[in-house]
């Protein structure tokens, strides 16, 4: 699924464009540090998540609760996707996977984090849809479904996009690029 963009910014909706494409510009930024915060902050209006992110990307941190809350959503979403009797394994595997995440996030290895993210999402991804989230336009397919849902998964594909502001990133601008989808995903 996230082998490729799943889909263009040219495909998002036009109302979500200049903020997607501001955090994933096509050719990248010139200095290579990455966007700035106000990106991150329009990004999350466009979610759905604009307060939650708000007041968590201030404070600096993630905090138990939110992690906490987190795993909860998560946890409860896996288990309760119906999935054929040969993906139940896949359920398993990705719920061992998420608290190995949680303390890279506690640790504060926040690219190691956003990696481990990325793989949680596609996972995640082939549970709810199948084998449609491997197909090139599965962020379009999403997003006529939901168009928010749709922005999200659209940014789940581009996290797992090798960037260098990303790769070489200050950690707390990925610690941001990171907190948009755990926001989201305590939400959802």
């Amino acid at each position: 699924m996230f082998s490729s963009p799943p889909c263009t910014s040219k495909a998002l909706p036009r109302e979500y464009r200049s903020n997607a494409e501001g955090l994933f510009p096509a050719k990248g930024f010139p200095d290579g540090k990455g966007p700035p915060l106000k990106v991150f902050k329009a990004f999350s209006v466009n979610l759905g998540i604009a307060e939650d992110y708000r007041k968590l990307q201030e404070s600096g941190q993630t905090g138990a609760a939110l992690l906490n809350r987190f795993q909860n959503n998560l946890d409860l979403l896996i288990q309760k996707t119906w999935v054929e009797k040969a993906d139940e394994g896949r359920k398993e595997k990705l719920l061992d996977k998420i608290p190995p995440f949680i303390a890279l996030i506690e640790d504060g290895n926040n690219h190691e984090a956003l990696k481990e993210f990325g793989a949680i999402l596609q996972e995640l991804a082939y549970l709810f849809f199948g084998a449609q989230s491997q197909k090139d336009d599965f962020a379009e397919y999403v997003m006529r479904i939901d168009p928010q849902m749709g922005l999200f998964w659209w940014y789940g594909g581009q996290i797992s996009i090798e960037r260098s502001w990303i790769k070489n990133g200050d950690n707390s601008l990925v610690y941001d690029l990171l907190l948009l989808g755990i926001c989201y995903l305590t939400n959802f």
